[in-house]
């Protein structure tokens, strides 16, 4: 597995990037190819934060966790993050049927998984898209209180393009090419 650490409002020792690369390292088993893990750490407010993004042939995890230890934050985002491709290894095995994943790596886990629901719709909406700037959808999301907002953008050619609140704070915006 290949790492690239980040360090923010904090500098971390290297006893602790060997510590969560020797973690993560246990993780590359449910791997075929070779895996590529981005950690992120941070400290705000006396908790340190640990941020883990796992991607392989395409498939990102992620998982951000928040504690008063540095080590135990490491190990809370490394179970969250193995229970999420545990998760996402049974849902495609249950789909795909027998023979997609190798059998002897980590087969033993997924027989303590529970089963998962298919995803369920609970609730959908049709509602028009108007064109309208960046900064009218910014101005409608917070009006609404929603987490991100749909719009045509009406300086992009009328692309489809979403926006959203980010956790760090300041506002993401997905557009169609």
């Amino acid at each position: 597995m290949k790492f690239t650490i980040t360090e923010k409002k904090l500098r971390v020792s290297d006893e602790i990037k060997q510590y969560a690369e020797r973690k993560l390292g246990k993780i590359d088993k449910f791997f075929k190819g070779e895996a590529e893990a981005f950690l992120t750490f941070g400290a705000e407010r006396g908790r340190y934060s640990a941020e883990v993004t796992i991607e392989n042939n395409g498939t990102y995890y992620r998982v951000s966790e928040s504690t008063h230890d540095m080590r135990a934050t490491i190990d809370s985002a490394v179970a969250a993050i193995e229970r999420q491709i545990r998760k996402n290894k049974t849902r495609l095995e249950k789909r795909l049927r027998e023979g997609v994943f190798d059998k002897d790596a980590g087969a033993a886990e997924f027989d303590d998984t529970p089963e998962e629901r298919d995803f369920e719709i609970i609730r959908a909406k049709k509602f028009p898209i108007k064109p309208m700037t960046i900064e009218e959808a910014i101005l409608q999301m917070n009006l609404l209180e929603h987490e991100f907002f749909a719009f045509k953008d009406q300086d992009n050619g009328n692309a489809f393009s979403v926006v959203y609140r980010r956790k760090s704070g300041g506002y993401g915006l997905i557009s169609d090419v």
